[in-house]
């Protein structure tokens, strides 16, 4: 199965929404997680704003842990997926220049946490991963 890792700054705002709306659009499809590039959400559950916003949106989610990316996470996925520049960076600094780091949009999606605006973040990591899984199925579809 195809593995597919979302990854923002603390692993409790936009990769986790990310993980739950991939998870919901792409059916069973894919194995699909999360994480961060940095350890200081660490063990925390998904912010409750994005909880709401998923919520509203009726996505569904279950309980979640924060953690950093490992080498073990980055190894056993197929597809590593940035929400924005920064962490793409973090990420490229950590593991190189390899194909599977990714962004999700064209732009970066802002954090929340800053911007206090779960539902552009929303808005904004849906259209992605619809975008990501119509990619996707075009690429299992030339294999």
């Amino acid at each position: 199965m195809f593995r597919i890792m979302f990854v923002c700054h603390g692993n409790i705002c936009r990769s986790p929404m990310a993980e739950a709306i991939f998870r919901y659009i792409a059916s069973d499809s894919y194995s699909v997680s999360s994480a961060g590039v940095s350890s200081e959400e660490s063990g925390n559950d998904i912010y409750p704003p994005a909880k709401r916003v998923l919520k509203k949106n009726s996505i569904p989610f279950s309980s979640h842990r924060a953690h950093k990316i490992t080498d073990a996470d980055f190894a056993s996925s197929d597809l590593i997926v940035a929400l924005d520049s920064h962490n793409l960076r973090a990420l490229r600094n950590r593991f190189g220049n390899s194909d599977k780091i990714i962004m999700l949009n064209d732009k970066d999606v802002d954090d929340p946490w800053y911007t206090d605006d779960f539902d552009t973040a929303y808005a904004e990591i849906y259209s992605g991963c619809a975008k990501l899984l119509e990619n996707l199925k075009l690429i299992v579809a030339e294999d």
